[in-house]
């Protein structure tokens, strides 16, 4: 992993940061503490003295969702605001936006001075075509957009595209929760788009591993809600799950792990994180009452900060040209991107330990072991007579 040299990198730290930046933040720009705004202009100073190339302004184009999801947009956020200080915006789309809103949005940043542009999640690929083409001027960091979803015949010059092996970070919680002796489990997805499917099908494939290592049978009800937000309908179908026996529950779609902690706390259920560490998450709600205990066992996580943060500092550094139409699809062979949370404090595991969770990182960073990368739903991933999943529409 390539290590970030310039601006404080506040969302290094984790979620914490991201809590940070986003009580620093009002309305839909950021206005970061004089900390940060201190550090960001010695940093300013220093690139101009080494004839790197200064930031003017950084915008984010959201995911749908909330800016303050404890997942997917919040992670991007706390690297743009912590990496930029003062010097960034972000932008929260409609629910229900179309292709022509996302333009309309990267039109916004534009004419607010954004030269570099981070736009969140594939549904951007469209929006991405027509604005790399009419502002060849400003750097987009496009995250979990690839070139297929871009659609043009190559990643366009002004372009960056970041993706990353989910499906390792799944098969590793997925591993991890059977190993620990959990038989009844539970996929709630949000939307079924690539890097949530390659999220499902790792924790399939993972969970499936450790049975039959086990000799256990083990079952795994699994269905996308259809959105990135958690409600009344997702809540009532995840008390039932729960209600029926099922033990945890792989929450992967933004704001919608808020049914799944809803539904588990009422039945005394538990959880499994994504993108983030979210373990604070539960830890806060029983430290202030909300909760009886905390429901997250751990979380699959993906270096989104680290990711849009080194991005970054790659283009204050003049090295804009080594990454530019290119997608960097980074996974644990590229350093520890995906995998689980290891501070004590989120280590909520029974039996499966630290020595056991390293092991298994380093055979899928040998290729010993091998996660299908599929993002296709259709396709499901092939399982052994220890596991049965009930795919539920």
């Amino acid at each position: 992993m390539k290590m970030i040299s310039r601006r404080n990198f506040l969302a290094a730290a984790g979620v914490s940061a991201a809590a940070l930046a986003l009580t620093a933040c009002g309305g839909s720009s950021s206005t970061a503490s004089s900390t940060a705004s201190s550090v960001a202009a010695s940093s300013t100073a220093v690139a101009s003295e080494a004839g790197e190339q200064k930031i003017i302004k950084v915008a984010l184009t959201c995911d749908t969702g909330t800016i303050d999801d404890e997942s997917f947009n919040q992670a991007c956020w706390s690297a743009v605001s912590g990496y930029m200080g003062d010097d960034c915006q972000y932008y929260i789309p409609e629910a229900d936006a179309s292709d022509e809103d996302r333009e309309t949005m990267i039109r916004q940043a534009v004419n607010d001075g954004a030269d570099v542009i981070v736009c969140v999640g594939y549904l951007y690929g469209a929006s991405l075509a027509w604005a790399a083409d009419q502002y060849p001027d400003v750097k987009f960091i496009a995250i979990d957009v690839t070139q297929g979803d871009i659609g043009t015949d190559e990643i366009p010059a002004n372009c960056y595209c970041i993706t990353f092996k989910e499906e390792q970070a799944g098969y590793l919680a997925g591993y991890a929760v059977a190993k620990d002796g959990w038989t009844k489990l539970g996929f709630l997805g949000g939307m079924a788009v690539p890097a949530v499917i390659r999220y499902g099908y790792g924790y399939v494939q993972g969970a499936d591993a450790a049975a039959q290592e086990l000799g256990t049978n083990i079952e795994i009800n699994y269905f996308y809600g259809g959105q990135f937000y958690g409600d009344a309908n997702i809540t009532s179908r995840m008390e039932g799950w729960y209600s029926n026996g099922t033990q945890i529950v792989f929450a992967c779609g933004g704001g919608i792990y808020t049914s799944a902690v809803e539904a588990a706390l009422k039945n005394n259920g538990y959880v499994v994180g994504v993108d983030v560490d979210q373990n604070y998450i539960g830890a806060n709600g029983v430290a202030d009452g909300t909760y009886a205990y905390n429901p997250f066992i751990t979380s699959a996580m993906k270096g989104l900060s680290e990711a849009v943060a080194t991005a970054l500092s790659d283009i204050e550094a003049g090295e804009w040209s080594e990454i530019s139409a290119s997608n960097g699809n980074f996974g644990l062979e590229d350093g520890d991107y995906v995998g689980l949370p290891t501070a004590d404090d989120s280590w909520n595991f029974k039996t499966f330990t630290k020595d056991e969770y390293e092991e298994l990182k380093g055979k899928i960073k040998s290729g010993e072991i091998v996660v299908d990368n599929s993002s296709d739903d259709a396709v499901k991933p092939t399982v052994s007579e220890f596991t049965t999943v009930n795919y539920i529409q």
